[in-house]
This record gives C-alpha cells, structure tokens and sequence, in this order.
C-alpha cells in the first residue's frame, strides 16, 4: 500500500492520493498559513477511525441479519497540550438505526470491531484512552 502526499505550491494545502486512487485534500487553520480548503490532517485520522469501525460494524450487522437503516458514529477526542500534541482520549458512539435491532448483537459488534477488528483503533489505543458506546434507535 502506497500513499503519495502532494505540496499545492502555496499556503498549507496538500492532496494525498491513496494506493486505490482517491484523493483527498487537506489544509491548515488560516493562522498558520492554510486556506481551510480541507480537514486538518488531525481530523483525517478521526475520520479513518469512523470509517474503519464503521465498516467493521456495519459487516458484522449484516452477517448477523439485523435490518440497520444507518449507522453514524460521532468521535469525541481529547489531545495533549504538548508536541507532539497526540490524541490522550478519543470516545466513539455509535447510533445504530433500524427495525427490531438485538441489543446484544449490536453490542458484540461494536465490542469486536474496538477491541479485535478495527486497526486504526488498535493503533490509536497506543496513545489514547480509548471508550466506546452505541444507542439503537428504531425506525
């Protein structure tokens, strides 16, 4: 797997294309010299930790043949005040939408994919306390 980050040649933004092709932008707060053109790279990690126990999650629903609707996860983290300013806390929760949803069966999936599956929570738990939850809400 190969990622290559680009420079745009002015202020604080760069494009990283992955190894599949896709490119997403990031930038910097306009303090330090960005145009807010996109999220922070700090942001982005957060983000890969959403997408990654997202997908984890929502697999392990549907090979449990529970009707989800939707799933959103909200990330709420804490960062050190000194450099490098890590992650030292991150809260994940889960709201799992659907019909008839089995309590038990959520809860097995969201256990797995933080403390089994999901790499990118395997390597944020380095630095970070991580905790997690999750609400059914029925539709």
């Amino acid at each position: 797997m190969a990622t290559i980050v680009k420079w745009q040649g002015s202020g604080m933004a760069f494009d990283a294309t992955a190894s599949t092709g896709h490119t997403v932008r990031m930038d910097a707060a306009p303090e330090i010299g960005g145009e807010n053109t996109g999220p922070r790279p700090m942001e982005m990690v957060l983000m890969g930790l959403g997408g990654c126990t997202g997908i984890d999650v929502v697999m392990m629903l549907q090979k449990l043949k529970q009707d989800i609707k939707d799933v959103q996860i909200e990330i709420e983290s804490e960062r050190s005040e000194d450099i490098p300013k890590v992650y030292t806390k991150i809260h994940v929760h889960f709201k799992v939408f659907g019909t008839d949803l089995n309590e038990k069966k959520v809860q097995r999936a969201v256990d797995l994919s933080a403390e089994k599956y999901c790499s990118v929570s395997k390597m944020l738990e380095k630095t970070a306390q991580m905790s997690h939850d999750f609400e059914i809400i029925e539709v």
